[in-house]
């Protein structure tokens, strides 16, 4: 992962040797996000579930297209089973889910994503990400990016994208962002948007700002565009 203003990589060496089973949901907070997901962004199709997990449990929730939102939404619900490990100095939540949009005619079923369908790799990069703060001690903040791999590879078959970059949603209203829990702990959802690699390196060499310029020339948001083109 690299550092929130882009001053090269920042390796990180995971805590655990092996399996460590989840300690389960906190009951609030996977209710709190099932109605903050049915309030902000629609009707779940269906959830890929998993049953023997590492260190978190780390379902993804599916949001068929609406008249308001016309195409697919992941939703993360299990990033938020463990706090973060947030640096003293940052305001921020220690729990965090994350999502991000894909195209109505995007190959996407129950069975997808939990193999090694190509057309699954969304699915895969939510999970990865989603259990990446707890496996390695850190956080995910807006504007961290994570490249798949040193040198950062293509997720899959098919696709160029090697990276992400964590922003804010903006899509959304601003309430959206960010998930109430009755014991009046807050949960940032955060938005993955998918990089090319040479705007993966773009915010390694040249920082946050540099990357933002990309973003806005290309006016990419978290609905994945799976054609276009590298706007570096």
């Amino acid at each position: 992962m690299d550092e929130p203003r882009g001053s090269g990589v920042l390796r990180h060496q995971p805590l655990h040797g092996g399996f460590v089973p989840a300690q389960g949901p906190r009951q609030a907070f996977a209710e709190a996000i099932d109605r903050h997901i049915e309030e902000h962004f629609g009707p779940v199709e269906f959830v890929y579930h998993e049953i023997a997990s590492h260190l978190v449990g780390v379902h993804v929730h599916v949001v068929g297209p609406t008249e308001e939102r016309p195409y697919r939404t992941l939703i993360t619900s299990g990033m938020s089973e463990l706090p973060m490990t947030v640096p003293d100095g940052h305001d921020i939540s220690p729990y965090a889910e994350l999502m991000l949009s894909l195209p109505p005619d995007w190959p996407l079923t129950e069975v997808t994503g939990l193999g090694e369908d190509p057309s699954g790799w969304p699915v895969r990069v939510l999970k990865e990400i989603a259990r990446l703060p707890h496996e390695y001690e850190t956080w995910i903040g807006e504007w961290h990016s994570v490249p798949n791999g040193d040198p950062a590879q293509p997720y899959a078959a098919g696709t160029s994208f090697a990276g992400v970059v964590v922003t804010p949603m903006l899509r959304v209203a601003p309430e959206a962002r960010t998930i109430e829990v009755p014991d009046g702990s807050r949960i940032a959802l955060l938005a993955l948007i998918p990089l090319h690699p040479d705007e993966v390196a773009v915010k390694i060499e040249r920082g946050t700002g540099a990357l933002i310029e990309v973003l806005d020339r290309g006016r990419i948001t978290e609905l994945l565009d799976p054609d276009r083109p590298s706007y570096a």
